[in-house]
């Protein structure tokens, strides 16, 4: 909408959906529980601002690399309060493992980065949901957390439109739409 891009009612709908999707994963309520998933509601909203953001400096011929440094500094930036607040030394593990998780979103975000500048937004952001199911992954494999059956229901659906947009997207090509 703020980038004056159309979509479809399909679009739409897949959006909501995989939304709607990913509240059968996170399944907010009125618990201790809510709170954190308000946090991360608000955080999803962040962020599509920022890639709405980056979309438009795309756009405007911008370069990916210094996209990617402002919103890396601007993150860095925002913690420092908390940094200094609330400050423990590292461990050498601690330290190595913050540096490859700052290497690894440092390339996701080049990536992401990528991906707005040369596709609409509403061809990119059902995709966005994946992160869900990847943070479930992660969260078996470290943590031994499984997943109950709405959960996996969740993913499901939100596999399936996802593949869905794709080809959705991709017969909206051929056509010359």
């Amino acid at each position: 909408i703020l980038l004056k891009e159309r979509a479809s009612v399909f679009q739409y709908a897949a959006v909501l959906a995989a939304f709607g999707s990913s509240m059968l994963i996170i399944k907010p309520g009125f618990s201790s529980a809510t709170f954190p998933a308000i946090i991360g509601l608000l955080g999803g909203m962040g962020a599509g601002a920022a890639y709405t953001c980056v979309r438009a400096l795309s756009r405007k011929g911008e370069k990916s690399a210094r996209i990617v440094f402002f919103f890396s500094m601007f993150s860095t930036l925002v913690c420092v309060p908390a940094m200094i607040t609330d400050y423990h030394p590292m461990t050498w593990g601690q330290f190595f493992c913050l540096i490859g998780a700052g290497a690894s979103a440092a390339l996701g975000q080049f990536g992401v980065t990528l991906a707005y500048a040369n596709a609409p937004a509403k061809e990119i952001s059902v995709f966005d949901y994946t992160q869900v199911i990847f943070s479930a992954v992660l969260g078996f494999f470290l943590f031994g957390q499984l997943p109950d059956g709405w959960s996996v229901l969740g993913y499901l659906l939100i596999c399936g439109i996802s593949v869905a947009v794709f080809f959705y997207n991709r017969n909206l090509e051929r056509k010359g739409q």
